[in-house]
């Protein structure tokens, strides 16, 4: 049996956690730049918020409302996922049974093979309550004998959060197949809209229930290959996604950001490239690997003083190293070299980009002969800057070419305070 805890609302959540007044008042958190809305509460959902609307548009509702809205806080979000996370893990045991796998910042699966049957819903009672009491946070809880089902349980625990208590086991024929019966074939995990209309439209499939009954060979043929097998099969209580190693290493690393504002100077995108290739490295060297190769990229959209229209450009270089390294410094040299070959002057640029690729362990690593050995990564020196950047926060140590003033930066004119990371933002009880 498979369990997935979701962090309901989880942003907005975050955000109430701290504002006690916004209990039972309704909550939307927008996406980078003040953009649109990405998390909302039930009661924001009950006026007709929708998700991902602009936020121009839907400024007249959320005012006549008195909706609480916030930028997004991702410091603090991330460092209340880590709490949740953390407490999934003491709860099931998993520095012994290696169970949890952490699937999202508010999802997690967990392998509860080693349970008795008759233990689940109690289990996962105390999953919801305990995670709650320690964090804050509310969850929901949904367990299945495979990792779709056990998903369809818990979109269902949270469409009904009264009547289920936020907790729906699926752990016999009859409560299966009620729940693929109510289940839409466009609300399962790994069925996008395209395959959704095609299975409703040309086969007559409306629900998970009838998609179970499809041939497997049916589902090789059209229904993706192997992954439409495998979804037949997962529907059917075979579990075939297996449980994913939460230390794999990634094998690209990317890091990519809309500007604040259009920006026409070649100073202020290279500011911005610098930036995130600094954010980059840090993830590299946080996995103890090196990169032996980097693209840039930017998005251009008009130019400097013509009339609005969308039509962005994408555009792309690509460099591969001599040797693969997590030097900031060697990273970042390459990055402003690559950016300086697509800069055209006057035009309009409202996104970049960098993407480090042929990551391999920094262990493998060959010394250069041309080089002493001491320099040889400058290992100790960025181990240095992440240890200091780490605990002192806000960039505290930066390489120049990132700037100082930073006006490309995005846009998060609400953003709350980053209450449990930085000491000046602590929360206060107030008398």
């Amino acid at each position: 049996m498979y369990a997935i805890i979701d962090c309901n609302s989880f942003y907005c959540s975050c955000e109430r956690l701290f504002r006690p007044d916004l209990r039972h008042k309704p909550v939307v958190v927008l996406s980078n730049n003040d953009g649109c809305i990405i998390s909302r509460t039930d009661e924001a959902k009950k006026l007709g918020i929708d998700m991902g609307a602009p936020l121009f548009e839907s400024r007249a509702l959320l005012k006549q409302h008195d909706v609480a809205v916030f930028s997004s806080n991702y410091h603090l979000y991330g460092d209340m996922s880590m709490r949740v996370m953390d407490t999934l893990r003491f709860l099931t045991d998993d520095a012994i049974y290696h169970c949890v796998e952490v699937y999202s910042v508010d999802e997690a699966f967990i392998n509860l093979d080693h349970l008795p049957a008759e233990a689940l819903q109690g289990f996962a009672e105390r999953l919801r309550d305990v995670v709650f009491m320690w964090t804050g946070i509310p969850v929901s809880v949904g367990i299945a004998p495979s990792k779709v089902l056990s998903k369809v349980a818990n979109r269902l625990a949270k469409k009904d959060k009264k009547g289920s208590g936020c907790v729906m086991v699926l752990d016999n024929e009859d409560a299966l197949q009620l729940a693929m019966e109510a289940t839409d074939v466009s609300d399962l995990w790994g069925i996008g809209r395209r395959y959704a209309r095609k299975l409703k439209e040309d086969y007559g499939i409306n629900t998970a229930w009838q998609l179970k009954h499809m041939p497997q060979e049916w589902a090789r043929k059209y229904l993706g290959g192997i992954v439409g097998v495998r979804m037949i099969r997962e529907l059917n209580g075979h579990s075939c996604i297996l449980m994913r190693d939460p230390l794999e290493k990634k094998k690209m690393i990317s890091t990519s950001r809309m500007f604040g504002k259009p920006v026409f100077d070649l100073i202020s995108i290279k500011e911005a490239i610098a930036t995130f290739t600094s954010r980059a490295a840090e993830k590299l060297r946080r996995q103890h690997s090196a990169a032996g190769s980097i693209s840039v990229f930017v998005v251009s959209n008009g130019i400097s003083g013509a009339s609005y229209s969308y039509d962005p450009q994408y555009i792309n270089r690509y460099f591969p190293l001599m040797s693969p390294t997590a030097d900031t410094s060697i990273l970042i040299r390459t990055a402003l070299f690559l950016v300086e070959s697509m800069y055209r002057e006057g035009t309009k640029y409202v996104k970049g980009g960098i993407l480090l690729g042929g990551i391999v362990p920094e262990n493998s690593l060959q010394g250069d002969l041309f080089s002493s050995a001491i320099n040889n990564g400058n290992q100790g020196l960025m181990k240095t800057i992440d240890n200091i950047n780490f605990s002192m926060r806000d960039d505290m140590v930066k390489f120049a070419s990132s700037g100082l003033s930073r006006n490309w930066k995005m846009r998060q004119e609400m953003r709350s305070k980053r209450s449990t990371t930085r000491w000046g933002e602590l929360f206060e009880l107030s008398n």
